[in-house]
């Protein structure tokens, strides 16, 4: 176990960064910052010269590959960081230089056991792209067949393993202090963030999330998902077919090859409304490096290490959230809060519905230029501190997913209307799912399969609540010991925890929370 002294010195380490690009400048500003927080933070600062404009992304660049990853996490939390450094960590590149060629090889040879010619004719030794977590290099099989080869950076499990203990073992101190700091559950934050790395530093999870997502949207014309070569595949190495493409982002290029612009930004946000809410599984890095377009039109998808994850009842929740919002039946998107237990059943439904007309209304009306769904989302977001209303993971990975698709479709067509887009979809799926014949089937297929689960169901609840009394599991969250509770004066005075646990805040502060600008 890692002791706590070790945890202080990395987040100290973090946060004299973070105040050299200004990321700290925020926390002495926020009215919800504990005082202690605050003055530790001044300390954190000391002597740094700091640029007039903080840089978010700058700093958690320089901090390293678990770091950038944090800051991605973070860029879904605007109610956590602020707007303005939400924005900016939005700009966070992935990007770190190359390992050497020597030791991708190496690696690549130790993962399967075997030499590399037995796997591959040519590797090209230039990679086409190198993240924080792996590096992709092109490739050809022994049949001939151009493919993408993604490994991982040697030894960044470790890595990333020891960062993510400081980062649980700061969020559950912080947490502790309980007012604004408990609302926002940072040790959630940080738990869903280990979910995502772990899945990611497994490439064989990232393989299976691209053929499940392939099977799921294989009936949806124009959009498509490359073919994993599972011959080739495991926990450290990825290979995946080769795309032909340009990139999304390269509009001129796009537009030289003839390709229909407005239409291909309404294939793709319909494309990921299908994954979000008909499939309730959808890419979560919708970012314009990892989508290209083929010759023939077609829109290929990449990287699916980030996926996001709905199930049936939040998605249809989210189809009528969607919906009220671009109709204005503020009264609907309130009562689903509640009925959600997103917004906690002591407020009022009217009031709550009332500051949503306040965030929607300055929205309709006008040009379809000014229309966002960011921006209806970010309103969204300002509301939530006076309704009591807790982090929604699945809701954030989706609103950081729809404001990228968002970004992309609108550079591709800048009069793209997102309601207008979004809207005719999602009646269709409110109709078909939520009307009487759906609801009549429903009943009877969940009742039916009620009526099969009774025996199991009562056994379970016998072996969980035996005779002599018993207790449901505790939630999956780490164990994280806080200084304070720990008295042991051999190791730590009684001021050594006061002064431990203070640290700690203010790391976190730093390496979480980059300024928590209200």
């Amino acid at each position: 176990m890692t002791r706590p002294s070790t945890h202080i010195w990395r987040l100290l380490k973090w946060g004299r960064t973070l105040a050299r690009h200004g990321a700290l400048r925020g926390i002495e500003r926020d009215p919800n910052t504990p005082p202690p927080v605050k003055r530790l933070t001044r300390l954190a600062r000391f002597g740094t010269f700091q640029p007039q404009l903080p840089d978010y992304a700058g700093a958690f660049q320089d901090i390293g590959p678990a770091a950038i990853k944090l800051g991605q996490t973070l860029a879904t939390r605007p109610d956590l960081v602020g707007e303005d450094a939400a924005r900016n960590l939005l700009s966070l590149q992935d990007s770190l230089p190359p390992v050497p060629f020597a030791a991708i090889e190496a690696a690549i040879e130790a993962s399967f056991g075997q030499p590399i010619s037995a796997l591959f004719t040519s590797i090209d030794p230039e990679p086409v792209g190198a993240a924080s977590i792996a590096q992709v290099h092109k490739g050809v099989t022994a049949d001939g067949r151009s493919v993408a080869i993604k490994v991982l950076r040697p030894g960044i499990r470790e890595k990333f393993e020891r960062d993510i203990a400081t980062y649980e073992w700061a969020a559950a101190h912080v947490e502790a202090m309980g007012g604004e700091a408990a609302r926002l559950r940072p040790r959630l934050t940080i738990a869903n963030f280990k979910r995502w790395t772990d899945r990611e530093l497994d490439l064989r999870r990232e393989a299976a999330s691209a053929s499940e997502l392939a099977e799921a949207m294989k009936a949806i014309d124009g959009y498509r998902i490359p073919a994993v070569d599972w011959d080739r595949t495991n926990g450290r190495v990825m290979t995946v077919e080769w795309v032909d493409g340009v990139k999304i982002s390269n509009v001129e290029e796009l537009k030289a090859r003839g390709h229909d612009l407005p239409e291909l930004a309404s294939r793709l946000v319909l494309a990921f409304l299908n994954q979000a809410i008909s499939g309730g599984f959808f890419h979560a890095d919708m970012h314009q490096g990892n989508l290209f377009v083929e010759d023939d039109g077609t829109i290929v998808a990449i990287d699916f290490g980030i996926m996001g994850r709905i199930d049936r009842r939040a998605r249809q929740w989210l189809a009528e959230i969607l919906y009220g919002l671009t109709t204005g039946n503020y009264r609907r998107v309130a009562e689903i809060h509640f009925e959600a237990q997103y917004v906690p059943s002591y407020h009022s439904v009217d009031e709550f519905a009332t500051a949503l007309r306040a965030v929607g209304e300055p929205m309709r009306g006008k040009p379809v230029s000014e229309l966002s769904v960011g921006q209806m989302l970010d309103g969204l977001f300002a509301i939530t501190r006076d309704f009591d209303m807790q982090t929604q993971p699945h809701l954030l990975l989706l609103q950081k997913t729809m404001v990228m698709v968002e970004g992309i479709a609108t550079q591709l067509n800048p009069a793209i209307n997102m309601w207008d887009v979004s809207a005719p979809y999602v009646r269709s799926w409110i109709r078909d799912e939520l009307g009487p014949e759906a609801a009549l089937a429903d009943r009877l297929r969940e009742d039916t399969q009620t009526l099969l689960r009774l025996p199991d169901l009562l056994r379970r609840i016998e072996d969980r609540f035996p005779a002599k009394g018993g207790a449901p599991e505790p939630p999956p969250l780490p164990d994280i010991k806080l200084m304070w509770d720990q008295r042991d004066s051999s190791s730590w005075t009684w001021a050594g925890y006061l002064l431990a646990a203070a640290l700690g805040a203010c790391g976190l502060a730093g390496a979480m929370s980059l300024g928590w600008v209200g």
